[in-house]
């Protein structure tokens, strides 16, 4: 990879130019990666016109020297921002960007102390980010297994969702299978919300018992080759009344608008619109509480939003999440996520699930 992180630098370079920027200092991890290779823990990466300088401390050194190529790596001393603040009036650099947005209060006062009046900071939010919304063929070849196999996961397990089993211990095996099956780990915390619980979006495992007749809300992503996958699907117990069969009809139907909309040049609040459009129709618009999706990448929530009133349109690359849902309180959720890719006049579904109604 280390010609795609050559041509990644010499892009970020690009925008310092169109930004009037001498250089810009990355402090956020996913970054370092996606620039170097670097997959370490603690440091700063430095990237200007006279080349790419990695400060990191002696626990990386080694690991940044096997990771990356063309790049200067600095032993740090001491703290690492006063120690970077101190390295950088070496460099003179007249307008240093950062990320406002990743770089604490407390960090960026160190830097100023560290480097007197010899700089001027501009903010310089999301450079690295909005290249990082384009993957590239070697990005999509590996977010297109990391969702098959998230995927293999939940098909794996899903013998054992049945009454009496704790939502935890789902989760436990969902996880355990991702590591079975060769991902490093997942890309968040796996959500298994049964019954009522369904209807916290973001609820977490709980020692709580599946129960005969009651919804199970299955949120669940890997972390393959560094990239993240993320996947809902929503199962029955049982044999599901007519109410929930319409809810789910409904929640399926916004989906597949959703995934419609999605096209090189629409912009994210139209895909979220279309989402909308459906429940809103169904009567059901009312318990739609969170957006239509996300970027997703080497985070599972990156750029861009798809969410209402987002003007931002979507690229060829993008690889963002469709995941319209319902919450009933007292009742339960049905949520409908898959990953999908920006293509020129089309979009690519990556997760392979079915999505109609699965009954246990």
């Amino acid at each position: 990879m280390s010609a795609e992180h050559s041509k990644r630098r010499t892009a970020l370079l690009r925008q310092l130019r169109e930004h009037k920027l001498d250089a810009v200092l990355v402090t956020h991890p996913p970054n370092w990666y996606y620039l170097t290779g670097f997959t370490g823990e603690s440091g700063v990466l430095l990237v200007s016109e006279k080349g790419t300088t990695l400060i990191t401390d002696g626990r990386f050194t080694v690991q940044a020297r096997q990771e990356t190529s063309g790049i200067k790596i600095e032993l740090q001393q001491g703290a690492l921002y006063h120690f970077a603040g101190a390295f950088l009036t070496q460099h003179t650099p007249r307008r240093l960007g950062y990320d406002a947005g990743q770089l604490t209060v407390l960090q960026l006062s160190t830097l100023r102390k560290a480097m007197g009046r010899k700089w001027r900071g501009v903010p310089a939010n999301g450079l690295v980010e909005r290249l990082r919304m384009r993957k590239d063929a070697q990005e999509l070849a590996v977010m297109r297994k990391a969702a098959i196999l998230v995927g293999q996961v939940l098909e794996s397990v899903l013998k054992l969702i049945k009454p009496g089993v704790r939502e935890s211990e789902i989760a436990a095996e969902l996880e355990y299978q991702m590591k079975c099956r060769g991902a490093s780990g997942p890309s968040f915390e796996t959500i298994v919300a049964s019954g009522p619980r369904g209807a916290l979006p973001h609820a977490r495992p709980t020692a709580k018992k599946l129960r005969k007749n009651e919804l199970v809300v299955l949120d669940l992503g890997v972390i393959l080759g560094h990239y993240c996958s993320d996947m809902t699907r929503t199962v029955y117990l049982g044999r599901a009344s007519s109410r929930v069969r319409g809810w789910y009809r409904s929640v399926q139907t916004a989906q597949e608008a959703a995934v419609a909309a999605v096209k090189s040049g629409v912009a994210c609040g139209e895909v979220d619109a279309a989402a909308r459009e459906v429940l809103t129709k169904n009567g059901l618009e009312r318990y739609f509480v969170h957006s239509t999706g996300h970027g997703l990448g080497l985070e599972v929530h990156e750029d861009p939003r798809v969410a209402r009133g987002q003007s931002v349109r979507l690229e060829t690359g993008n690889v963002i999440t469709i995941e319209p849902g319902i919450y009933v309180e007292g009742v339960g959720g049905i949520r409908i996520e898959d990953d999908v890719v920006v293509q020129a006049g089309r979009s690519e579904v990556l997760t392979r699930v079915r999505r109609d109604l699965i009954e246990l």
